[in-house]
């Protein structure tokens, strides 16, 4: 028994009927024209003959080669066989610094949205996992719960600003924290990551403790950190955060700038005391997320994540592709000429 996989596509013999109908009408038109010009209807039978006869044949050719087609973008197919697939994957929870610090500008256009830039590659590259994503700065909020909608993540991802979270600060320990207790509530955890993005800058949320606290669990981090290690960045002045506190355009603190480094040593701690942990030393440099992902999550242990139960068919859309072709070669073949010393079937 055949069947077709996508049948809203059979609407396409409708235009094998317009096709007819314009074959028709082409017909009676070129006959009436020639009677015009002839003026004797035995006439123009004789003229009309052979000529028509291979139009027909033509027009019957691409008529029937656009219901070919038509058959064939429905997907014909016969001997379904019922089928279980498994998707498989990682918990992946993205912890975005946005804090004040994130805005220098020692990575173009700024440490925080090459951060973005980041993640938005790693969702690229990103094939069933679930991932979640939370900004932090001196409190931390969930934007984005775990999912494997990552167009719905991309969108949360470009709503993100310093702005998102009202505290100021820096409380890298507190994000931790809220990935393993808000996020990670039930399940497995040898299957999970957290994928840290920061300047490593900390103001005294003990984030060393936290990636003890994920490494018991079997939770490894992986620690990307942004920004110059030796000589530092300048912070730009935001009007709708700084008002007033700012010279020059920049951040200043009793009338000295404020200078932001990346903290290498915090960073490659905190990723050492989860398990496994990894620390990526980015600096004011690239990186490839997509490879990184690749290597470090794609080809990690993973898990069930659930099962469906599918139908699989042998596919026969070949056959009227090939239909197809065959009618469009001998339409294009057969001229509308009449030949010297053509048969009396010609004629």
């Amino acid at each position: 028994m055949i069947t077709f996989v996508d049948p809203q596509w059979l609407f396409g013999l409708s235009a094998v009927v317009l096709a007819v109908l314009m074959l028709v009408f082409s017909a009676w038109r070129r006959r009436w024209l020639l009677r015009r010009f002839v003026g004797e209807p035995s006439g123009t039978s004789e003229l009309c003959a052979g000529s028509d006869l291979r139009r027909w044949v033509k027009g019957t050719c691409v008529c029937l080669s656009v219901g070919a087609v038509a058959i064939a973008l429905a997907r014909p197919a016969t001997d379904p066989k019922p089928q279980k697939v498994e998707r498989s994957g990682r918990d992946l929870v993205v912890l975005l610094d946005v804090s004040r610090s994130m805005l220098a500008t020692d990575l173009r256009p700024s440490r925080l949205e090459r951060a973005k830039l980041i993640i938005r590659d790693l969702l690229d590259a990103a094939r069933g996992d679930r991932v979640a994503v939370i900004a932090f700065a001196g409190s931390t909020v969930i934007r984005c719960p775990l999912t494997t909608d990552y167009s719905f993540a991309r969108l949360t991802l470009e709503s993100i600003t310093p702005e998102t979270v009202t505290k100021g600060g820096t409380l890298i320990g507190d994000a931790i924290r809220a990935a393993l207790e808000d996020v990670f509530i039930e399940g497995d955890d040898r299957y999970r990551d957290i994928l840290l993005i920061t300047d490593g800058e900390d103001h005294e949320s003990d984030p060393l403790q936290a990636a003890r606290a994920a490494g018991a669990r079997g939770i490894r981090i992986i620690a990307v950190g942004l920004g110059s290690e030796l000589q530092g960045a300048t912070i730009p002045v935001d009007p709708r955060l700084d008002g007033d506190a700012g010279t020059a355009g920049v951040l200043t603190y009793q009338g000295s700038e404020v200078q932001t480094r990346m903290d290498t040593k915090s960073l490659r701690d905190i990723a050492e005391a989860s398990r496994d942990g990894v620390f990526l030393n980015v600096g004011t440099g690239t990186i490839q997320m997509d490879k990184v992902y690749r290597t470090l999550v794609e080809r990690a242990e993973r898990r069930e994540l659930d099962s469906t139960e599918q139908v699989k068919y042998t596919e026969l859309f070949q056959f009227a592709i090939g239909a197809a072709i065959l009618l469009l070669a001998m339409e294009s073949i057969i001229s509308e000429r009449r030949r010297r010393g053509s048969t009396q079937l010609d004629r």
